[in-house]
């Protein structure tokens, strides 16, 4: 537990301590930090007295020429004037005692530049005055890589490692060590001795190996302690004289380890360690982490030998890995270029992507997809309820604003997920426009993972003396976790199939576009010329019908006296039939003068243009006695000609298909909708058979004669051309004998030419809707 006076303390600062400028180094090797070009020593480590016989202070006053002949000094600086310093690492370099006389000290001499900009030389004393054999060693990594090749298992793989490694530094136990993304790491592979605890298959938690750790890790590709119990050394003086600050000890091999890692090691009753980097794409795959019980010391040699072990054997693992990658991503494509193809054959992007094999599924290896298209759903598989879905969206507009997103623990981040979280505790998401996105969804998958003790509690915070440090674990014994709400992870390669898959929509979706413009073009200009025909057609026809009507009109007037019965009867019809043809051409006229470019779009009182409509109807009303009731009624957005048409029409119809037994009564209601205004007509009428719902509508039809109820039967298809050009839906409910109730919408807000002709899906794709 944290004490109360602790709880402010900032945790981040603490488990991400700048371990580079740290201004100690281990003792068992000495640090010079040099000026170029005359290598004037700038700093020193304070155990020079005991290696060299010169005290710190003296060191400050020489150059490196002063402690070492010139022949040596001379060979270094050769080997200093290239930019990559391997070419000089390492150097056996002899160092004379002060006033020993004859004895001397050699030391294996690692140089490199800082950031800072600093020559920075370590000195370790040499365990043998020759390198190891190049041909011995080559040995030693051609059997490895021979082992290498005959497996293909993963474990058997990393087993190799470590125990090549283990033969060949003789570290009691050695271990492969790999991170996830969120920075824990996992034991791969284990060799050790008998009698020790085995770590292999635990978790360990991100706190162990912290973000400042493991980026150095990336820098310095091997890191040595080979004495975790000894002392630090400080540098003289502690600040770089030349810029007042600590030096950049990033690559620094001596660099003193930091001093809660040190605690961590001896809990773990660590006395040497030895860790190689696996570095993957610039980033810490992981490390091969070796561990001593006693102090140990292994030559720079050695451990750049085990540094280009540790490279070969992970490139053929790395190797290994991307070929799994690679068949993988051959397989995704594959199904990627299916479906762009079944796309382009569907007349809807939606049918391409579900209605064949391979489907949206078989792109991420999940179990449930979904497609929102324009506000409609379309699902395949396990996915949440549609109810659900549209929350999530919803969510998803306010959180991500990025072309993909992904998770494997959304119930974690989205909390209502938790509902579904056997469908849907990970997902995968492309959004497209506002009104457009493709969803992916795996189930949750419940874990048992093994830690390395409870990772909870990987650290504690400890005060002395008012300095507050963070403290490792004690505790290293099996802690198991379940893990709920999280799915399998999504493979990158799985995310770049669907951004591909984005994109593939969004030319597919433009190209439907442009032709669903082109064809609204072609409409717009075939519909002009009906109407110009039919307005040509009207007057036309008009001129001989009225010469039919005038001339049998004439013939009665002047042969009345001499016509029988039957002349003056088919005179009659003959009349009656012009007028009907009239009056249908004034209706087809009336027709085809309904449409969109014809609206004009205003703020419109429906109770005005109702007025308008019974003003015109008040001799059939007064006739019929109707009475017409409303309620309170809104201003819209719409054509009010066009509106007071529609009414004039509808209550018209109502009071011709009254009873005959009762005065017609006829109500007019209206609801608010969330995108629309639901508009009914109610009567008390005769009624309908609903099979005949639809045909009503159309142009012509009629469900009476005209000897029964008069009419071209072009009123209610009028009706409905003006609610569609108003981007509305009519319809009607009805049984015989019932009455009837006709019912229309109106968009709230209107709607504009681009909109009818698709152009605008355009603007929602780039977010300009």
């Amino acid at each position: 537990m944290v004490d109360a006076a602790l709880k402010n303390v900032d945790l981040t600062q603490l488990k991400q301590p700048a371990i580079h400028v740290l201004t100690q180094i281990q003792a068992h090797g000495v640090l010079l930090v040099l000026q170029e070009p005359d290598l004037q020593i700038l700093q020193v480590s304070n155990n020079t007295l005991s290696l060299f016989g010169i005290a710190p202070d003296e060191m400050l006053a020489l150059r490196l020429e002063d402690i070492l002949d010139p022949f040596q000094v001379d060979r270094l600086k050769a080997g200093l004037v290239h930019e990559n310093l391997d070419l000089v690492n390492p150097s056996k370099v002899w160092i004379r005692k002060k006033e020993r006389g004859d004895d001397y000290l050699v030391f294996d001499a690692v140089f490199h530049r800082s950031a800072d900009g600093f020559l920075v030389l370590e000195l370790e004393p040499a365990f043998a005055q020759e390198n190891i054999p190049f041909l011995s060693f080559y040995h030693l990594a051609r059997a490895s890589i021979n082992q290498l090749e005959s497996t293909s298992n993963l474990h058997d793989f990393c087993q190799i490692i470590v125990q090549e490694v283990r033969k060949v530094t003789g570290f009691d136990r050695v271990m492969l060590y790999r991170f996830d993304e969120d920075g824990h790491g996992t034991v791969l592979a284990e060799e050790k001795l008998d009698d020790m605890e085995s770590y292999f298959g635990l978790h360990f938690p991100e706190s162990d190996i912290p973000r400042p750790a493991r980026k150095l890790f990336v820098s310095n590709w091997i890191r040595i302690i080979p004495d975790t119990h000894s002392e630090s050394v400080a540098l003289t003086p502690t600040l770089n004289p030349a810029t007042q600050q600590p030096t950049d000890l990033t690559l620094s091999i001596l660099r003193s380890p930091y001093p809660c890692h040190i605690e961590y090691l001896h809990n773990m009753g660590v006395g040497a360690s030895l860790t190689i980097s696996l570095v993957k794409d610039q980033k810490l795959w992981g490390i091969i982490a070796c561990h001593h019980l006693t102090p140990k010391h292994v030559p720079y040699e050695l451990r750049k030998a085990c540094e280009f072990l540790g490279r070969v054997i992970f490139s053929e693992l790395s190797t290994r890995e991307e070929t799994a990658d690679y068949h993988y991503r051959v397989k995704l494509a594959h199904v990627q270029s299916q479906l762009v193809e079944f796309m382009s054959q569907e007349d809807s992007f939606v049918n391409g992507l579900i209605a064949h094999q391979p489907n949206l599924l078989d792109l991420t290896d999940a179990q449930g997809a979904a497609i929102c298209f324009n506000g409609n759903w379309t699902t395949v598989g396990r996915t949440p309820q549609p109810e659900e879905l549209d929350f999530l969206v919803q969510w998803l507009a306010k959180n991500v604003d990025r072309d993909v997103f992904y998770t494997d623990s959304l119930p974690q981040i989205y909390l209502d997920a938790e509902k579904y979280k056997d469908l849907a505790s990970g997902l995968l998401a492309i959004p497209i426009s506002k009104r457009t996105c493709v969803l992916w969804f795996r189930p949750e998958v419940v874990q048992t993972v093994n830690w390395g003790g409870d990772p909870t509690r990987a650290f504690e915070l400890k005060e002395t003396q008012g300095d507050v440090r963070l403290c490792p674990r004690k505790s290293f014994e099996l802690w198991k976790e379940t893990v709920r709400l999280r799915s399998l992870p999504w493979k990158q390669v799985e995310v770049n199939a669907a951004l591909e898959l984005r994109k593939a929509i969004v030319n597919i979706v433009l190209r439907q576009a442009d032709e669903l413009a082109q064809l609204a073009q072609d409409l717009e200009r075939s519909n002009a010329e009906l109407k110009k025909f039919a307005y040509v057609a009207s007057h036309d026809l008009q001129e001989p019908l009225n010469q039919v009507a005038n001339y049998v009109q004439l013939l009665e007037m002047r042969y009345q006296d001499q016509l029988d019965e039957d002349a003056d009867e088919f005179i009659d019809f003959a009349v009656e039939g012009v007028s009907l043809m009239q009056t249908l051409i004034d209706d087809v006229l009336a027709y085809s003068k309904v449409d969109l470019q014809g609206i004009e779009w205003q703020l419109t009182n429906v109770e005005t243009a109702l007025t308008q409509a019974l003003g015109n109807l008040r001799g059939r009303i007064a006739e019929t006695q109707a009475e017409i009731t409303h309620d309170p009624l809104p201003t819209i957005v719409a054509d009010g000609t066009q509106l007071m048409q529609l009414f004039q029409n509808l209550i018209g119809n109502a009071i011709k298909f009254r009873k005959l037994d009762q005065s017609p009564k006829i109500h007019i209601s209206v609801q608010r909708q969330e995108e629309a205004w639901l508009f009914s007509v109610q009567d008390n009428g005769i009624g309908l058979d609903p099979q005949f719902a639809d045909r009503i509508f159309v142009i012509f039809q009629r469900l009476h004669t005209r000897d029964e109820y008069p009419g071209t039967g072009m009123g209610l298809a009028i009706c409905k051309k003006i609610v569609e050009c108003h981007r509305g839906q009519m319809w009607v409910e009805s049984q015989l004998g019932q009455g009837a109730t006709f019912y229309f919408t109106i968009p709230v807000g209107g709607r504009d030419r681009d909109h009818a002709n698709g152009r605008k899906l355009q603007n929602y794709l780039f977010g300009r809707g």
